[in-house]
Formats: structure tokens, sequence, C-alpha cells
């Protein structure tokens, strides 16, 4: 099963400061047709006017990643991590047994434009933990390259040392790919687990649907994903348990 979930059909917010468009049911946003996919609880598309955030808020029991497409991000967190997101930068938050933390754009000239990822954890009551990794965007030309991978997976051992993903507590990985003209991409897919694409930006055709900019395609039961006919194309793909 796959179906296209196109970018003006998720929910809209916007405060002023805050324009956020909702994947999933998310604060006044709510729909029980999509209220997740798999372990994947939220995709939010925010963009944060200059000198605006978040202000400090706590969450527990959820892996949290931050994707900025453009300015910068800024985070505090009670852990003591006072670090800015940039562009080709991935960032990692394991709330665990508890964890506040405020989100702000630092700029008082640039919008911040970030993606707001939650996944389930698959252990709940973890140690909170921050991590932050650059990801060489070289290395997605073409590919779908790991980019967050389970913490507890033997097979990611080998890769360990690599400062180019993230380690969450859930069972998920997400991949990271840049496409543009011929190049081209598949990936086996295990079908007793989903899958989630997300088009950051450009034009794709994945498994033969074409997808615009904030479109998504859920997939259930589904053994390869096919990638190409890019135009200047950034995707991130979740592969989730079911």
């Amino acid at each position: 099963m796959q179906h296209v979930r196109r970018a003006n059909e998720r929910g809209q917010a916007d405060l002023g400061w805050l324009r956020s468009q909702h994947s999933f049911s998310f604060g006044s946003y709510h729909d029980p047709r999509f209220m997740g996919w798999g372990n994947l609880r939220v995709i939010n598309e925010d963009v944060v006017q200059p000198s605006k955030g978040f202000a400090t808020h706590r969450h527990q029991d959820m892996e949290i990643i931050s994707y900025v497409l453009s300015g910068a991000l800024a985070h505090k967190d009670s852990m003591g991590h006072e670090k800015v997101i940039l562009p080709g930068q991935v960032q990692h938050m394991s709330a665990g047994t508890g964890v506040a933390h405020s989100e702000y754009n630092p700029s008082d000239a640039e919008a911040v434009h970030f993606l707001q990822i939650w996944l389930l954890p698959s252990q709940q009551g973890v140690k909170p933990s921050y991590a932050q990794v650059n990801v060489d965007r070289a290395a997605l030309r073409g590919v779908l390259s790991v980019i967050g991978s389970p913490l507890a997976s033997p097979a990611d051992g080998a890769t360990r040392a690599l400062d180019h993903m993230v380690y969450m507590h859930a069972d998920a990985r997400i991949y990271a790919g840049l496409f543009d003209g011929s190049e081209s991409s598949v990936l086996a897919l295990d079908a007793s687990r989903k899958a989630y694409v997300h088009l950051v930006r450009g034009e794709l055709v994945v498994n033969g649907e074409r997808l615009q900019a904030g479109d998504a395609l859920l997939l259930d039961q589904s053994e390869q994903l096919r990638i190409a006919q890019g135009r200047e194309a950034e995707v991130l793909v979740f592969d989730l348990s079911a």
C-alpha cells in the first residue's frame, strides 16, 4: 500500500511569529486519519520570524530531531546545552525521564526554516541526552545516506565512530538524499515495517509518484523504494516500526 499526502493537505497554523505546517495531528490541528505513521509521531515544518521562538517547555519520553533548512536555530536546555543548529547539521534530543528546553531564532534579520520531527521511543525512562552532528551534503548526492539510526542496533557497530549520524532510542532509521537529473536510488524495505517519505524541497518521483516540496508518501507492506527524476530535490526517508 502507498498513499500520497500533498503539502496543502497538512494542518496549518499561523501565529504571526510562527508559521507551521503539521504532517500529523498536533496542537489545535486534529485529524484521526493522521495521528502518526508507525512510530513517527510529528513532522512540523516551521518558519520562525527573527528574534522570536518557543519559550522554555518540557518533553518526556520522546525522540526529537531538528533539521534546519535555512537560517539558524538556537537551543538551550536543562541539561546545560546552549547550541546553534545550522543547515547541514542534525540535532537529536532524547527527552527520556524529562527535559526542558527553548528554541528561538537568534537572527534579527532572517527567518529560520526547519523541520521538527518526533519519534516514539523504543524504551521509556532513559536518561535525557543531546547530540548535534554535521552531515556532509556531498555524501548525500544521488544516494540515500543514513543520518539517524537506532542506538542499540548491532548492525551499526562498524559505523559507531562516524560523526554524520545521530543515534536514537527509537526503532527507526532516517535517510537523507539529494537528487537532480539522472541521479536515482533504490532502497530495499522490510515489508513487515512502514516507511515514510518527506520531500523537503524540489521535485522527485518516488515509486512512480511525482512529489513536490512538502508532499509525503506513506508506505505499508512495501519491499522497495525507488527514487528518480529529481529536480533540485532534498528528501528524507523514514524506516519505521509498524
